[in-house]
């Protein structure tokens, strides 16, 4: 018999993220479904993302007591009960009604943070409310910075933790599969537009009885009746400031009292740099493959970035985590945690909230599997000599001397 992921719609047979992201391909429309799944230009960075886990390989330890385990980790002296987070991703109203509020809701019964995106269709001030929630909101510094300065004291009344500036979008990315869904910006071509009438479950569930969901945390940048998700999109593209530099990150330091992470540093130079500006923490991000393509992988330059900063600021990174022994290899390589993207809200997609409860889940079986086979019983014990493959073992080492 034929090997195959299954093909039915219960989420909760989902055995992997794998599975949960094909349950999301045939719920979603085309369109939404690219614009979760493409990257820019040929891919080259989306697949490398992915390929770099590969070459990790592992050398377990065995006959060692592994009865009792922990996965909890501390994010800024605050404890977490897992090494990761859902991290920001925008326009989740197109993949289910309330997208935000699904993955935040998930997140706080995970014990994890939060990050929700600046391109949200649900306010910070819906997540700020949600029981137990460690919620941090993420940026962009637009050109209008007066609506950066409202953002900001926003979050500071609702006393979020933290801001996470992304810098890696002040020129968008070419996204070419993405434009391929449009016959011009905004509209969609007549095959896919054909194709949201064949998924009634989603019109029913994002489109009834409101219309395309609107942005809740961007309407004072936003002309009069422009705030759906179709309307803002060129507004927001021409707030993008290509102009952005260090001294608009010392200018949000300066106004900002809680911690303040840089989203998008790829380069060690600029991780270096954000200690010098009072940064609390980095996230080390090629943006999931959608900026620039054939740049490398957050997981190459991560050794090199966490012996810079090692008990100095808080290393995260994300792209291209679909297996627990992924956020494994990270927290090796000197990775204080790592940011959940895609397979988030794959679940999301697949199940709304219970099924990203599942994606979290799945992660969280697999990453204590993988600690139990290392031979381990916590995160602190994830030492360089269980790194097998040699180039990967000597910087894990430089790490710690």
């Amino acid at each position: 018999m034929q090997r195959r992921l299954y093909q039915g719609r219960d989420f909760r047979r989902a055995q992997n993220i794998e599975e949960l992201r094909e349950m999301a391909r045939r719920r979603l429309p085309n369109f939404s479904f690219e614009y979760v799944e493409g990257g820019s230009d040929d891919e080259v960075t989306l697949r490398r993302n992915r390929s770099i886990f590969e070459s990790i390989t592992l050398q377990p330890h065995s006959l060692r007591d592994v009865g009792h385990r922990s996965l909890e980790r501390n994010f800024f002296s605050k404890p977490a009960q897992l090494p990761f987070m859902i991290g920001p991703t925008g326009f989740n109203g197109l993949l289910t009604r309330d997208g935000d509020l699904h993955l935040a809701r998930a997140a706080a019964e995970a014990g994890i943070p939060f990050v929700l995106s600046n391109a949200s269709t649900t306010s910070m001030e819906d997540i700020a409310a949600i029981d137990n929630i460690r919620a941090w909101m993420q940026i962009y510094l637009y050109r209008t910075r007066d609506h950066v300065t409202r953002l900001v004291e926003r979050a500071e009344r609702l006393n979020l933790e933290a801001i996470v500036v992304t810098t890696d979008s002040a020129i968008l990315g070419n996204r070419e599969w993405d434009k391929r869904n449009y016959a011009k910006p905004l509209h969609l071509d007549l095959r896919n537009y054909l194709d949201v009438l064949c998924h009634l479950r989603w019109i029913w569930d994002v489109l009834v009885p409101n219309g395309v969901p609107r942005f809740k945390n961007l309407g004072d940048l936003l002309p009069p009746g422009k705030d759906s998700v179709k309307g803002a999109a060129s507004a927001l593209a021409a707030e993008l400031d290509p102009t952005l530099s260090w001294d608009d990150i010392a200018w949000l330091r300066d106004m900002w009292r809680g911690k303040l992470i840089v989203k998008g540093v790829i380069h060690p130079d600029d991780a270096r740099r954000s200690m010098q500006y009072g940064v609390d923490g980095v996230i080390l991000s090629n943006h999931g493959g959608r900026q620039l393509d054939g740049a490398v992988s957050a997981m190459e330059t991560l050794p090199e970035v966490a012996r810079i900063c090692r008990g100095r600021m808080e290393v995260f990174l994300d792209g291209g985590f679909r297996r627990g022994s992924d956020i494994a290899k990270a927290l090796l390589l000197g990775a204080s945690g790592v940011l959940i993207g895609r397979a988030g809200i794959y679940g999301l997609a697949a199940g709304k909230g219970p099924g990203a409860a599942h994606a979290i889940d799945i992660l969280r079986s697999e990453l204590d599997r993988t600690l139990g086979l290392l031979g381990c019983c916590n995160l602190e014990e994830l030492t360089p000599d269980l790194i097998h493959a040699p180039r990967w073992r000597a910087l894990a080492e430089a790490i710690r001397n």
